[in-house]
C-alpha cells in the first residue's frame, strides 16, 4: 500500500469528522492523559487494516503504540483481541470511529474476497475485483481484496485498455476498435476486449486482443466460448455473478471471474472498540 497516499487519505478523513478540535475529548482529557483502546471482534471475519490503525493513530499521537494479535490476512473469530493501541486518551478517541469504520470495511471486503477464493479453490479460475468501488476509497479497498487472498482487475481507466460494448458501437467493430488502440499505445498496456456472442469471440481472437471477457453469459455459454481462445490469451467472466452463483461458474474454464459485489455491497463487520483510561488526571 503507498503509505504517502495512505497518509494523505487518512489526514482528509480526520479533517472531515474532527474539524477545528474534539470537544468532548479536548474538555474530558486536557493533560495528556494515557489509555488503551482494544479492537475485538463481534463476528468471525479476515482482517485488513493494519497500516491503517498504525498510521491514523500516530497521525493524531506520535507516540502511539500499536500491538496486534492477528496478521494481516488471517483469519479471526468472535470473541478475538485484534489490535491494541495505547497513546494520549483524546488522540485515541478522535481517531477512533474513523478508523474502525474503515478496518470494518476493508475487514469485510477481504472476509468476502476469502469466500470467493474457497469457493473456486481446486479450480484454474481466480477470483477478482472490478471498479465498482467507493470514491476515494479504492486504494484500501482494492488492497483489502489482495488480503483476503483475492486478484485485482484494472485500478482505473489510465492501466489497462478494455474495449467494452459502447466503445465496439461508436467504432463500428471489435477489429476497428483494437487497430487503433494498437496505433496508438505502448507495447505495456494490456487490451481486453468485452465480447457477448461466438462472433464476437472470434473477432477479438483475431484482431490480437490480449484479454478477452464473456460479460453476462451463462456457465454453460462461457465454457462454449472459451475453446475458441488460444491459450496464450487471458479469459474474463464479468456480469451478475456474486457469491451465490459463483459455484455455478466453477468449472467453465476462465482465468478470471470479476465480481463487483466484492466492494460495492459488502456489510461492515461488527468489530467494537473498547477504550480504557491508564489514569485519571485530578482537578
Amino acid at each position: 500500500m503507498n503509505q504517502l497516499k495512505l497518509r494523505h487519505l487518512l489526514e482528509h478523513f480526520f479533517m472531515e469528522d474532527i474539524g477545528d478540535r474534539d470537544i468532548t475529548s479536548d474538555l474530558l482529557f486536557p493533560h495528556n492523559e494515557q489509555g488503551t483502546i482494544r479492537f475485538i471482534a463481534k463476528e468471525d471475519g479476515v482482517f485488513s487494516g493494519r497500516d491503517v490503525i498504525i498510521t491514523g493513530f500516530s497521525i493524531l499521537d506520535s507516540g502511539t503504540r500499536a500491538e496486534f494479535f492477528i496478521k494481516e490476512g488471517q483469519a479471526f473469530f468472535a470473541g478475538d483481541e485484534l489490535a491494541r493501541i495505547t497513546g494520549k486518551m483524546a488522540a485515541l478517541l478522535q481517531g477512533e470511529r474513523v478508523i474502525l469504520n474503515l478496518v470494518q470495511r476493508m475487514s469485510a471486503i477481504a472476509t468476502q474476497s476469502r469466500r470467493a477464493v474457497q469457493i473456486l479453490e481446486g479450480t484454474k479460475t481466480k477470483p477478482c475485483d472490478t471498479r465498482k468501488t467507493t470514491p476515494g476509497l479504492r486504494m484500501l479497498e482494492k488492497y483489502a481484496v489482495r488480503c483476503g487472498g483475492a486478484f485485482n482487475h484494472r485500478y482505473g481507466l489510465y492501466d489497462t485498455v478494455m474495449i467494452k460494448d459502447n466503445h465496439i458501437s461508436f467504432m463500428g467493430s471489435i477489429s476497428k476498435a483494437v487497430k487503433r488502440v494498437k496505433s496508438n499505445v505502448g507495447h505495456t498496456i494490456k487490451i481486453e476486449v468485452e465480447t457477448e456472442s461466438r462472433e464476437q469471440v472470434k473477432e477479438a481472437v483475431e484482431a490480437g486482443a490480449d484479454i478477452i471477457m464473456f460479460d453476462n453469459c451463462t456457465p454453460d455459454k462461457i465454457q462454449e466460448l472459451t475453446r475458441m481462445v488460444p491459450p496464450h490469451i487471458v479469459t474474463e467472466a464479468s456480469g451478475g455473478i456474486n457469491l451465490d452463483n459463483l459455484p455455478t461458474y466453477r468449472n467453465c474454464g476462465v482465468d478470471y471471474i470479476s465480481l463487483g459485489s466484492l466492494t460495492h455491497s459488502v456489510r461492515a463487520l461488527d468489530i467494537s472498540a473498547k477504550v480504557k483510561l491508564h489514569m485519571v488526571h485530578e482537578i
